[in-house]
């Protein structure tokens, strides 16, 4: 058979490492039995070995075991390092069985002796036998790594898709929760507004009703003791009027007057009344931001929004704490989560923070509700917060909450900013009351006192000696009642009144109302309060429980005297 370069498709290559022409002959022989063509490759040297074991050029390497120059063993290394993949047997004369082994043992597919060279065909078609079920194997190995590698990728890419599929949904289910639960808030706090608003509309018909007959029989009876009793029932009439307007500013129906509003100068001029409010154990902070837009707002309304805000905050705070009034322009670009929170849009921001309690979802998730309240009976009406609402949405801005439990709360404000660079007005001058109590009239006195018995004694006296009396159980209801009507004669003060006192109650009624006359009825003289509050006398003190007739005397008294910028003093013990 002849040696060629191989270059057969189908013929059996072979690489033959022989040194006798006369074996190579009888081997080449025996391999015409194989029944297939056989291409040779005979070398009988290192270097042309070396040179031939290349990887997939042979199917079956078949070397001598003992060369001149060379050896099988070598030869096994060099093929085992260069195409390992190629099966290797040893044909030899001189091959004992201890060397086969070691042979074997050292890679070696297979062996035959010289003598028995009958056997070759059936040891070579063994040998590519296991060599193709090796490399099948091998490849059905490689193949199943890459399904493997590829299931892993795909498995890992599914897995992350899965992961966003989830999220996504999981974020969309909290989106729906979160509208769900805003339009259910949404839907209950406009029902009950509905309600609140009817329930105030057909009380304030009844209370009209009421306080116009009231208005009649004083006219017509002529005895002091049912004239006391009419005074009674008129302040009773009063306190109704001013409970049905805190429901119609909870329910959007209160009448406002928005203006150019500087916010800036609102919290400054409050200074001083919120530090008598808040108390002095209370850290105030103000934080203003210097370009701040001007707000579109009720002036009066917006001070009382801050008023109550700030004694919610002291009132959250058990002792000491800080609380901070803080200005800035926003501007609100997300959706709202809430009813009560603002639209997107340009806002100028008022926030009141304290370093108090905090509320628990449970409690932010009503704290809007009218009459809802955390307080002690008989601390809160629940109608503060529900009022903020009420005036923020009805003038076109909005709240927001941001509250951890046992640190605090910061309840932010946002007021529609004026369009433009218009500039904040002026707080109105003086009113005529001429027109709306013409000369020769009653004189009309506002009786300010916490406790309703002592209330009822002073406004029952006062009204028997032929005032127009009306009545308000606090320092803040009080200034609420002169937004509503300053055509008041004279203010009668109690000065130990909880949360605004009358000497704070005082200072704000000089700074908005400077003519108006003010009298204070105390139990103690606090000098120091008085001369803060502007009294400039003190001869005149009306000491609590009330001598007979100097009540009158000294609110005659007041009256007859001329008005001064300065608040004239009636001390009683209260």
């Amino acid at each position: 058979m002849a040696i060629q370069r191989l270059t057969g498709s189908g013929a059996l290559r072979i690489l033959h490492l022989e040194d006798s022409d006369l074996d190579a002959e009888l081997i080449e022989a025996e391999l015409e039995t194989i029944g297939r063509p056989v291409v040779i490759e005979r070398v009988m040297t290192r270097d042309a070995f070396a040179a031939a074991a290349l990887p997939a050029r042979h199917d079956l390497i078949l070397a001598d075991y003992v060369l001149p120059t060379f050896d099988g063993i070598s030869a096994l290394g060099i093929a085992r390092a260069q195409c390992p993949e190629t099966p290797f047997v040893f044909c030899s004369g001189t091959l004992g069985e201890d060397v086969a082994v070691e042979a074997l043992k050292n890679g070696a597919t297979d062996y035959i002796t010289k003598q028995r060279l009958d056997r070759m065909p059936r040891t070579i078609l063994r040998a590519l036998a296991e060599a193709k079920a090796r490399a099948d194997r091998q490849a059905a190995e490689a193949a199943l790594q890459a399904v493997n590698e590829t299931l892993e990728v795909r498995i890992v890419e599914r897995t992350r898709e899965l992961a966003e599929a989830n999220a996504e949904l999981k974020r969309e289910i909290a989106e729906r929760e979160r509208a769900e639960d805003a339009l259910r808030l949404n839907q209950r706090l406009e029902a009950v507004g509905q309600l609140t608003s009817g329930v105030a509309h057909d009380f304030n018909n009844l209370l009209t009703v009421i306080a116009g007959n009231i208005e009649f029989l004083e006219r017509a009876v002529s005895d002091e003791r049912s004239k006391r009793r009419l005074a009674m029932m008129k302040g009773a009439a009063d306190r109704g009027a001013r409970l049905t307007a805190q429901l119609l500013a909870f329910s959007r129906r209160q009448r406002l007057e928005p203006t150019p509003v500087g916010l800036n100068q609102t919290v400054a001029s409050m200074g001083d009344l919120l530090q008598s409010s808040i108390g002095g154990a209370v850290q105030i902070e103000t934080l203003l931001q210097a370009d701040l837009w001007p707000a579109l707002v009720d002036a009066t309304q917006i001070e009382l929004v801050i008023l109550n805000l700030a004694i919610n905050a002291r009132d959250a705070m058990a002792v000491g704490g800080r609380l901070t009034v803080e200005t800035a322009n926003v501007t609100i670009t997300g959706a709202p989560s809430r009813p009560e929170q603002p639209q997107p849009g340009e806002y100028v921001m008022v926030s009141v923070s304290d370093t108090g309690t905090g509320m628990t979802p449970e409690v932010l998730a009503r704290v809007f509700e009218p009459f809802f309240t955390t307080k002690e009976v008989g601390k809160g009406s629940g109608l503060g917060l529900a009022q903020v609402y009420g005036f923020v949405k009805q003038s076109g801005g909005g709240i927001r909450i941001d509250t951890v439990s046992g640190e605090g709360t910061s309840i932010k404000v946002y007021l529609p900013r004026v369009a433009g660079d218009a500039a904040a007005p002026a707080r109105p001058g003086p009113v005529d009351c001429a027109r709306t109590h013409p000369p020769g009239g009653r004189p009309v006195l506002l009786v300010v006192d916490d406790d309703s018995e002592v209330r009822e004694v002073t406004t029952t006296r006062l009204a028997e000696a032929g005032y127009d009396v009306r009545e308000a159980p606090s320092g803040l209801q009080a200034l609420a009642s002169l937004e509503a009507d300053p055509c008041i004669d004279l203010v009668v003060l109690d000065f130990a009144m909880p949360g605004m006192n009358g000497a704070e109650a005082a200072i704000e009624i000089r700074r908005r109302w400077p003519d108006m006359p003010v009298l204070f009825v105390t139990g103690f003289a606090d000098t120091d309060a008085l001369t803060k509050a502007g009294v400039d006398r003190a001869d005149g003190i009306v000491l609590k429980p009330f001598r007979v007739g100097e009540l009158e005397r000294k609110v005659a008294l007041a009256l007859a005297e001329p008005m001064s910028p300065g608040l004239r003093l009636v001390s009683n013990r209260s």
